[in-house]
């Protein structure tokens, strides 16, 4: 029997392999022919795909911003790869590639199944610049998801969100994923041991939607009082308009206040040797793949009551969900845990069992198999 054609679409490289690496080989395992598409791919990545038995495809797209030109030829080009691989269904995820994407297929009549992995800075943005740009995206997306064939969301507060602004309707076929899931072989658990040397750690990119303003700060009074306690640090500078500036997170370093690591690759081993996860994001979340990993990893987690956050904390159980974007609500868990680290190893450990319960990546790509192969 011939292979079914899968195009996948994303709006940069590495997200291809950091969260859709193991959901690709188990489309190859399942007798797919993968296609993965993204802007800029570098030739580490496309090496990476291609080991995964997929067939990496590079195609333009301006990630951020608007403009319409270029915006039109990203449609035309993705068209053009649907039309030349004979492609039998479509999978774009995030933003731009899922409205663009869906346009393309669309087009070419081939059925779509489009991910809404969170909203992001296109619906938390206050300035007027951003109010404009949400109600632009509500039209496009309104315009191209229409006829796809099923929507999958990662939390029920982003239904909610497109029920109500009329970017969906009622009749239209959706479904929940738990986020892109964990693989819980290569984020290991390692029980977590009491020690007056309390250490956090946050993961993101340095926007400051994912709250590292406010971790800052959190660091800089709980250091002044618990000088043993250690506040870290990793993450990748951005360019985009709520960058937060490197040359503050090194003078911290540099003090000693905080432990910068930049961009890491050996994420596993940094959640195994620090306590706790920490990420008060305000940011419109899926479900933060950084907060499953650390499920995972069996640290316990402190995180916003906010939009795809709060799903990976069973508050008391395995961690704290504070409000966002305040400093108070913030530091008075991470103090708890310098105070208590006896509650580290306990939490941690039911950290790992939620992750085990709910968040196992051969559970969720095996919904999203499933998902798809009812569609062709």
């Amino acid at each position: 029997m011939e292979k079914k054609r899968i195009l996948l679409i994303a709006s940069f490289d590495a997200s291809l392999i950091r969260f859709r690496g193991d959901f690709i080989k188990s489309l190859v395992d399942d007798g797919f022919e993968v296609f993965a598409a993204a802007p800029d791919f570098a030739d580490e990545f496309k090496e990476k795909i291609k080991n995964l038995g997929a067939t990496p495809i590079e195609f333009n797209l301006q990630r951020t911003g608007l403009n319409p030109f270029k915006d039109f030829k990203s449609i035309l080009e993705l068209k053009s790869i649907i039309k030349d691989k004979k492609i039998d269904i479509v999978f774009p995820y995030t933003v731009k590639p899922v409205i663009y994407g869906s346009m393309a297929a669309n087009m070419c009549k081939v059925p779509v199944i489009s991910l809404i992995t969170g909203l992001g800075y296109a619906f938390t943005g206050l300035s007027t610049k951003a109010k404009v740009l949400q109600r632009f995206n509500e039209v496009l997306y309104k315009l191209s998801i229409r006829k796809n064939k099923v929507i999958v969301f990662q939390n029920k507060d982003d239904y909610q969100l497109f029920l109500d602004r009329k970017v969906i309707s009622k009749k239209q076929k959706v479904d929940f994923v738990s986020g892109s899931g964990v693989n819980l072989n290569e984020f290991t658990f390692k029980e977590k041991n009491a020690t007056d040397k309390v250490s956090f750690l946050l993961v993101a990119r340095l926007i400051k939607e994912k709250g590292i303003a406010l971790y800052m700060e959190a660091a800089k009074i709980l250091k002044a009082k618990y000088p043993q306690s250690e506040f870290h640090l990793i993450g990748m500078t951005e360019t985009s308009p709520s960058a937060i500036d490197e040359i503050e997170i090194n003078d911290l370093h540099d003090k000693g206040i905080l432990i910068f690591h930049g961009p890491q690759s050996n994420i596993p081993e940094h959640l195994n040797n620090r306590d706790i996860f920490v990420l008060p994001s305000y940011y419109r979340e899926g479900l933060p793949r950084t907060t499953l990993e650390a499920c995972a990893c069996g640290n316990p987690i402190i995180t916003t009551d906010s939009v795809g956050c709060r799903e990976s904390v069973k508050e008391g159980v395995n961690g704290f969900l504070i409000k966002p974007q305040s400093l108070e609500a913030l530091i008075k868990p991470m103090e708890y845990f310098i105070t208590n680290p006896d509650k580290i190893k306990e939490m941690g450990i039911n950290s790992r069992k939620y992750a085990e319960e709910r968040f196992d990546v051969n559970i969720i790509n095996s919904d999203l198999i499933k998902i798809i192969r009812e569609q062709l």
